[in-house]
Formats: C-alpha cells, sequence, structure tokens
C-alpha cells in the first residue's frame, strides 16, 4: 500500500487534503484547510438569495463547499473545478447533493466549463489558488476569465497567505474590498473584487 493510501486510511478527509498537497504542493494553497473563521468571514457578504451559480477553484477535499450548499438556494448550483483528480474523485464520492458539480478541469477554462453546465454566468467565484505560485500566464488568465464570467454585481471572492492575487485582480475589478483573517493557519488576507453593475 502506497503512502497515499495509508493516509486516507488513516486520516480521512485530512488525510486526502494532505496527499493532495504532497503531489502538487505549488497548486494547493495550504498544508492545512481553512478554519471556520476564515470560511464565515469570506462568505460573509454573499447574497445568497440571488445567487444562482456559485463556483470555487481548488475546492480541495471540501472545506468550503459543505457551508456553501447549506445557505444555497434550493435551485442554485454549486459548480467546483480543480486540476487535481484526487481531489475531484474524493468530492464526487462524499458529497451528494444533486446542486453539487465537480469538474476536473482548469480554472482558466471557467466560461467554457460555466457554458458547459447550462449558465450564461456566475454570481460569486470563490479562490484559494495560490496566485503567487501559478505558472507564468496563468494567474492572469483566471483572473481575466474570472471578471468575465461573473454577472455584473456579483463578486470574486479570494483567499491568501500574500497579497500577490490583489496585483491579477486590480485590472480587472475596480472595486476591492479586503481584509484579514487571523484565525486560520496561517493568517491569511481575504479579498472580495466586485464587477460593477452594467
Amino acid at each position: 500500500m502506497g503512502l497515499g493510501a495509508r493516509m486516507r486510511r488513516l486520516f480521512g478527509q485530512w488525510g486526502v487534503f494532505f496527499e493532495g498537497f504532497l503531489q502538487h504542493p505549488k497548486m494547493v494553497g495550504s498544508i492545512i484547510p481553512s478554519s471556520r473563521f476564515t470560511i464565515r468571514k469570506m462568505l460573509a457578504p454573499v447574497d445568497w438569495g440571488n445567487c444562482k451559480l456559485f463556483v470555487e477553484y481548488g475546492p480541495g477535499v471540501g472545506t468550503f463547499c459543505f457551508p456553501v450548499l447549506e445557505k444555497l438556494r434550493g435551485d442554485a448550483t454549486l459548480l467546483v473545478i480543480d486540476t487535481n483528480p484526487l481531489y475531484i474523485d474524493y468530492l464526487r464520492k462524499t458529497i451528494r447533493d444533486s446542486r453539487f458539480i465537480a469538474v476536473h478541469g482548469s480554472a482558466a477554462d471557467v466560461e467554457d466549463i460555466v457554458r458547459a453546465h447550462g449558465f450564461a454566468e456566475a454570481d460569486y467565484v470563490l479562490s484559494g489558488l495560490p496566485f503567487s505560485t501559478l505558472p507564468d500566464g496563468v494567474g492572469e488568465a483566471i483572473a481575466a476569465a474570472t471578471h468575465r464570467v461573473i454577472r455584473p454585481g456579483g463578486a470574486f471572492l479570494v483567499y491568501q497567505f500574500t497579497a500577490a492575487c490583489r496585483d491579477f485582480m486590480a485590472p480587472h475589478f475596480k472595486r476591492i474590498d479586503a481584509g484579514y483573517e487571523f484565525w486560520n493557519i496561517l493568517p491569511c488576507k481575504l479579498f472580495w473584487g466586485w464587477k460593477d453593475e452594467s
């Protein structure tokens, strides 16, 4: 039995998360899932009553998925995108909710993925992707595609350990609110990029 399989057996969700980090450390923002304090603060500005499609990049083992599904309308959808098939497979087996869709793919292709699932736009996009360590050009492509796919009045929600993501967001989102959550390992910076109403 390999190390990954032993980790999954011994530690369940945490084992899966850690294995994913070991496989792709530059694509996973943290070795430990976000705290409940980070989740609560990050999702606080969301207008759940008017949210039909919520998209998440890099869902990992579903740390944000469950809180989002608790707040999401009965006729809304949570669509998550991850480049790691380990996480996508885990989420598909773990989350039994008709409103949940897990896609193995790149956040840079969010527009095609959203359209392929019958939507014209997203209300909110959440990301914990480590923009500072993404390959050259990928961060820029993700930020641009995200701005295009979000409806006017919607937002790009980003949590990071550094402020690097703001440099990628700023060319597209004129209003970026910022916050900070100390009660997280490690403490993290929070950003909400709002798309102007048309």
